[in-house]
């Protein structure tokens, strides 16, 4: 069992850490970074992983630390996702040279594990960050690099590990490990993509045009289908009023759109239906994206739009999804909003300026 091989080699685990962050020159490590916080997470690693869990109260708990504690001592984001980084590769590395067979499910947990960490350590740490510093505008540029790299190297690590597997010739690409390495590329597609239109939106660059809304939306949710389908999830869309159409740029509202459609998938019960329709008056349009995750218990639903904000047990991401949806819509003159159905689900809603199909033929 992979919690068995990481408490037998705990000291050369810490070792190898200890060297991966020794070898990065600037900003000079410290004693409590290496000798204090890696043997207390692979403690808190390894009763998670006998336990069958993905994390824990304490883990939550030291890794926010953590992110406190590399803030304060002049560490930049990229350095707390580092520090998670070189636990997992120390110890993937050490099983390989040892040969000691990690399952697909022991790599699913400890990957999981990670990701929580970091999320917490990261989410911790942009919380601080935010809140201490007068110059809003630069921190927000550093922090949404390191939210990128966070995210990227997670979803490049998790592909890299699926394809060893793979390529080890005990399963095959039809079964799990082979929809972990598919889920994982899409991500990466997906992250570029909406961190492309995020880009143009903070410089300002917006590309509006007008268009209609049903190809626009036949394209992305045919997209968005493919990882619904793979997790058992249905995502349907009910029938479009032909010549529907609105001004916008494309690709920033195209990102926002399937933001919306991850998050419902995300977070809608298994086996459940995730339902975009779309509704018209003469003046506006609304895009309706509606899950089934049995609505919000506190039933505030629009501190979902605030940066870093994450209810559920699933933190695979860092809170940032919906707040960037937030300023992309109103960049497009629009607005997002959502509201919680007691029992059933979450409704959120994109409301746009309708404007008339003609102006197509004139564009």
């Amino acid at each position: 069992m992979l919690y068995e091989f990481i408490a037998v080699n705990r000291d050369e685990i810490i070792s190898r850490c200890r060297a991966k962050v020794t070898a990065r020159l600037v900003p000079t490590p410290s004693e409590v970074e290496i000798d204090h916080g890696v043997p207390m997470f692979l403690d808190q690693l390894v009763v998670a992983l006998r336990l069958g869990l993905s994390s824990s109260p304490s883990m939550a708990s030291s890794a926010g630390l953590h992110g406190s504690d590399l803030l304060r001592q002049g560490f930049t984001v990229s350095q707390v996702v580092h520090d998670y980084g070189d636990v997992c590769q120390s110890i993937t590395e050490l099983a390989q040279e040892t040969n000691a067979p990690i399952t697909v499910d022991d790599f699913r947990q400890l990957n999981a594990c990670l990701d929580n960490a970091i999320a917490d350590a990261v989410t911790q740490y942009g919380r601080e960050r935010n809140q201490s510093t007068i110059d809003g505008g630069a921190v927000l540029e550093n922090e949404r690099l390191g939210f990128f790299t966070h995210e990227l190297r997670n979803l490049i690590h998790t592909a890299i590990i699926a394809y060893e597997v793979v390529k080890s010739g005990n399963v095959g690409l039809e079964g799990s490990t082979g929809r972990v390495l598919y889920r994982s590329l899409v991500g990466v597609r997906d992250l570029v993509a909406r961190s492309m239109a995020e880009v143009g939106l903070t410089r300002g660059v917006q590309n509006r045009q007008p268009f209609l809304l049903s190809a626009f939306i036949e394209e992305l949710t045919s997209t968005a289908a493919l990882a619904a389908n793979a997790q058992g999830i249905t995502i349907t869309t009910m029938p479009i009023e032909e010549g529907l159409a609105i001004d916008a740029d494309r690709q920033v509202l195209a990102a926002v759109v399937m933001n919306v459609l991850q998050n419902a998938v995300k977070f809608t019960r298994p086996r459940s239906t995730v339902t975009l329709r779309v509704v018209a008056n003469a003046e506006r349009v609304r895009l309706e994206v509606q899950d089934e995750c049995g609505g919000l218990p506190d039933g505030d639903a629009d501190g979902l739009f605030h940066p870093f904000d994450q209810r559920s047990a699933n933190r695979t991401g860092l809170g940032l999804g919906l707040a960037f949806s937030r300023w992309a819509t109103e960049a497009n003159d629009g607005r997002i909003y959502a509201r919680t159905l007691p029992g059933v689900g979450c409704v959120f809603t994109i409301d746009l300026p309708r404007i008339p199909a003609s102006t197509l033929a004139i564009a």
